[in-house]
């Protein structure tokens, strides 16, 4: 189970025909949050013309919603939804703020203007990985931390932390799609003396080999 999202929040600026866009872009998790955003977007543009937005909410993209803000019908909302949609991202929200600039640019070019505004929101705030991950504690003897330290090199798992006291204690966040192989592969090189606890499973970020709340 995995999805892409966005990582930080952002903020891109272009000017188009004299018209400023602002592209705003945010990492969240309901509909609530995404209301908010747009909200305080429109409060801290108060003087711009139209603040246009799209979001798609969910792993399985059920929300999905957008608004023109006054733009011809079809011109704004829609292509910035279609630019998240091409992404493959989801639990995100865009904002495109436009001050007029007295130059009309035409059905298309406002699509194409505010579909960029949300293309640079997006590379701004960086696309991640989202996965399903489980903390992971292993406790063996000290003579096997040699064999699993090798265990973890050799399918890149990253070993968060080393605890040592009358055994020694290590600490995984496993993606949980591996946890079956990297727990049969344990006990399979300490001949079953090794002790997994685990505790609930969740969503984390995922760059490269390593998960990050």
């Amino acid at each position: 189970m995995s999805y892409f999202t966005i990582k930080n929040e952002s903020k891109a600026e272009f000017k188009e025909k004299k018209s400023i866009f602002i592209g705003h872009g945010k990492r969240v998790e309901t509909e609530e949050e995404a209301k908010e955003f747009i909200q305080n977007v429109k409060s801290q543009h108060k003087e711009a013309r139209h603040n246009v937005y799209a979001y798609i909410i969910g792993e399985n993209r059920m929300i999905q919603r957008y608004s023109d803000d006054g733009e011809p019908h079809g011109t704004g909302g829609i292509p910035m939804l279609e630019v998240l949609k091409k992404s493959d991202i989801t639990d995100v929200v865009v904002v495109v703020t436009r001050y007029f600039g007295g130059i009309l640019l035409g059905t298309g070019g406002l699509a194409r203007a505010y579909s960029k505004g949300a293309s640079l929101a997006i590379k701004e705030a960086g696309v991640v990985e989202k996965v399903k991950g489980i903390p992971l504690e292993i406790v063996i003897e000290y003579d096997l931390l040699g064999k699993l330290q090798h265990v973890c090199a050799e399918g890149n798992t990253h070993i968060e932390d080393i605890e040592y006291t009358d055994k020694v204690k290590i600490k995984i966040l496993c993606e949980f799609s591996n946890l079956e192989k990297l727990q049969s592969q344990i006990t399979e090189v300490t001949s079953g003396k090794a002790l997994f606890e685990e505790e609930e499973p969740k969503m984390y970020f995922k760059l490269e080999n390593r998960l990050y709340e």
